[in-house]
């Protein structure tokens, strides 16, 4: 079974890959960051986040998401209403 209105996806990425400039339209996205860093951008304002931080990205807004650690980031994406998003799509440089 799955839900019909959020999607929960587990990514880990590499150091200085995430995701390009992008935005989804209808969709609310949240990160939130168990392992390592990353730097996330929306709306013109960046923003360092270490284990425990989230970012929002509003629906329909541009931004962006970069590993800054050593280390892989171990993420939580959290897409409302549903994207259909795999952990491939979401390692990008």
């Amino acid at each position: 079974m799955s839900a019909a209105k959020i999607e929960l996806v587990l990514g880990v990425i590499e150091k200085g890959m995430g995701a390009l400039p992008h935005s989804h339209p209808g969709i609310e996205q949240v990160c939130y960051l168990l392992e390592g860093s990353a730097l996330a951008e929306v709306g013109g304002q960046a923003r360092e986040l270490g284990p425990g931080d989230c970012c929002f990205f509003p629906a329909g807004e541009r931004h962006t998401f970069t590993v800054t650690s050593d280390t892989p980031a171990r993420l939580l994406v959290i897409y409302s209403p549903p994207y259909g998003e795999t952990p491939a799509n979401t390692i990008k440089g």
